[in-house]
């Protein structure tokens, strides 16, 4: 199948301290490079991102504007640097093209089952690209769908990102949001191709390590591996927070108020993805509102008041997501 990529590697890291995901290793190679071998075979390769060092020669970069935009304007960006790179050589993009985040150690596996449903015989609708009515493929594990790993047909995609420009709408939107008015059949992948790093839990569940070091003999498989700088700046952000949480609290005289960081961010987190990303301190205050006023009313204690309140923001977030996904 003739094809383009669009390799993702702009997010901030701030659950990671700042460590560039793309910078990850995993088996011996960043994740970067394990994105770029997942898109073997593209005609034209562009990484959205801040800049990533050398790259294999031929493959394009540039940057979502305004920086860290989010994926749907790095996707925008993407599409405009292959366009230019096809127009310079008097040549045409591919009718298909593959974007692919670049945080997910196991990617390949999910690109080929993408590329085998493309190429396959089909029993429900057309081939992305072949010029029936097909928006494109998208890869699907356990039933949740994963926008950022999908092979969409180019020129569907380019309206949509120019749709999007036109409406002011492309900065720190969602990825559903821009494919909102698409036609994309859900692929079935391996479980756990398109499981992706946003925290160093996340690393160690799936065996990244920092960059530049691989495994140490007589550790855990497992367990994600940082130098000494990288374990310092995780420790003194965890440690910032911890200090700043306790302030806070003293400040608006709720001391005795114990809360669950790694819930908040994570919660912040879902929103983040399943909506846009500024929802995601909104929903947090709304929700921490909300707990306040269930616990001071007798309701519940601090504890379980809060708990709720992020279960049912959680639930919220995953459900809207679905809805957009589905176009409801």
């Amino acid at each position: 199948m003739e094809f383009d990529a669009v390799i993702l590697a702009g997010g901030r890291s701030s659950r990671l301290g700042g460590v560039p995901k793309s910078a990850l290793v995993f088996d011996g190679a960043t994740l970067l490079e394990r994105s770029l071998q997942a898109a073997r075979g593209a005609g034209a390769v562009v990484v959205v991102g801040p800049e990533q060092g050398t790259l294999p020669a031929g493959v394009l970069s540039c940057r979502e504007d305004p920086p860290f935009a989010g994926p749907a304007a790095a996707i925008a960006a993407g599409l405009a640097a292959l366009r230019a790179h096809h127009a310079g050589r008097a040549g045409r993009a591919a009718p298909v093209t593959l974007v692919l985040a670049c945080d997910m150690p196991r990617v390949a596996a999910a690109v080929e089952a993408l590329l085998e449903a493309a190429d396959g015989p089909r029993t429900d609708g057309p081939a992305p690209g072949s010029g029936q009515p097909h928006d494109g493929l998208m890869a699907c594990p356990d039933g949740r769908k994963q926008p950022l790993v999908g092979l969409y047909n180019t020129a569907a995609l380019q309206r949509c990102a120019g749709d999007a420009a036109r409406r002011g709408a492309l900065t720190n939107a969602s990825v559903f949001a821009l494919l909102a008015s698409l036609e994309v059949r859900e692929v079935t992948v391996p479980t756990g191709s398109t499981d992706d790093v946003d925290t160093w839990d996340d690393a160690a569940v799936l065996g990244v390590s920092g960059p530049g070091h691989g495994h140490e003999p007589g550790r855990p498989s497992g367990t994600a591996q940082l130098n000494p700088t990288l374990e310092a700046t995780v420790k003194s952000q965890d440690e910032t927070l911890e200090d700043w949480c306790r302030a806070l609290l003293q400040a608006l005289e709720l001391e005795g108020v114990e809360v669950d960081v790694n819930e908040v961010l994570a919660l912040a987190g879902v929103v983040a993805h399943a909506v846009v990303r500024p929802a995601a301190p909104l929903t947090t205050f709304i929700a921490g509102f909300a707990a306040g006023l269930a616990a001071g009313s007798g309701q519940a204690t601090d504890a379980v008041s809060m708990q709720a309140a992020m279960a049912v923001a959680r639930r919220l977030a995953k459900d809207y997501e679905a809805s957009e996904a589905s176009g409801a």
